[in-house]
């Protein structure tokens, strides 16, 4: 068994694929309309599905907007550099939400930033040798 994708309902899926795709550098890997369900799915990831775990954009055309809710967490993707992750994302017009520094109770290098939808998206550096 392996993970396949983690799906999330976005409000605008145009603004997130940009986000995901411009902002975070994914690639968007397919994209399909269902007119009889009123709803459009949107697969984004830096790898092919055959390959590794991708993320599923989610739009139904009659909701714009989501409650998050408390039990969601975030989405975590390795970066050889925290800092300058943050920047980038910065410079694209994203949203820092965590600058990177150390995890509270540990050494770790994290930092976060925020999607259009509001979902949490945490950067972990692992400086490669």
């Amino acid at each position: 068994m392996r993970i396949l994708h983690t799906m999330l309902r976005v409000g605008n899926l145009d603004h997130s694929i940009d986000f995901y795709t411009n902002v975070l550098g994914m690639r968007l890997l397919r994209r399909s309309d269902y007119p009889t369900g009123r709803f459009t799915l949107a697969f984004v990831g830096y790898q092919e599905e055959s390959e590794g775990a991708v993320i599923e954009l989610t739009h139904n055309w009659d909701t714009n907007k989501y409650d998050l809710g408390d039990g969601y967490g975030h989405i975590a993707l390795l970066v050889p550099d925290a800092a300058s992750a943050c920047d980038l994302v910065r410079q694209k017009g994203g949203k820092v939400t965590r600058e990177a520094g150390p995890m509270k109770h540990g050494s770790t290098v994290i930092a976060f930033v925020e999607d259009p939808d509001g979902y949490k998206i945490e950067f972990i550096e692992r400086k490669t040798a």
